[in-house]
């Protein structure tokens, strides 16, 4: 009676162990294939917004010029001007040179902030001198993005996918070319410029 006693509850450990691996393993599997549809979604999403609206007209809309001094109140524009996609305004916030960047809706994209080499992360600095050797910081932007707006914001004549980084453009040799870097310091290769 014991044997079967035990034996019983051997069963039912073994059968309960066994369910709760094949639970987490169909868990992970069912992540793994939220992952793949939601990275679908995303690219389904980018390809809906990948023509940018050109604007029409010469001007800044009115409709950016309100929504710029609501956005940024208390701060006057230094300039404007009116590019092929956005509606740009140039200011002084902080005693940093800014712009920012107003889609086909008046709506902010992003804004743009002079910065130096030094304001990189660390391992950036150390990836560019490295991998770079040569080149030359010239110029360094941060792109700081919307996260409320969809539209990509396209700088150096390339559109790229939303998210805040640095734009550091190198020089070697009247070369010029232009390298995008993550916040967390991920360097990649973005555009030629000479």
């Amino acid at each position: 009676m014991k044997k079967l006693f035990f034996l019983s509850a051997a069963a039912i450990v073994l059968t309960a162990t066994v369910n709760a691996q094949v639970t987490q393993a169909s868990l992970k599997s069912e992540i793994q294939i939220d992952k793949k549809v939601e990275s679908n979604i995303k690219k389904e999403k980018k390809e809906a917004r990948k023509e940018l609206r050109k604007l029409k007209g010469k001007e800044v809309s009115y409709q950016a010029k309100q929504a710029f001094a609501i956005d940024f109140a208390g701060v006057t524009s230094i300039s404007t001007e009116r590019l092929d996609n956005f509606d740009e305004f140039t200011f002084s916030k902080d005693g940093q040179t800014m712009s920012a960047f107003y889609d086909f809706d008046s709506k902010l994209v992003g804004t743009t902030t002079k910065k130096s080499f030094s304001d990189l992360p660390a391992k950036a600095q150390k990836y560019i001198g490295e991998k770079y050797a040569g080149y030359t910081p010239v110029d360094v932007l941060m792109y700081d993005d919307n996260e409320f707006n969809e539209t990509d914001m396209v700088l150096f004549g390339y559109q790229f996918d939303d998210e805040d980084s640095y734009f550091v453009e190198l020089e070697k040799d009247n070369k010029k070319i232009v390298v995008q870097v993550g916040m967390d310091g991920g360097v990649s290769y973005f555009t030629r410029l000479t």
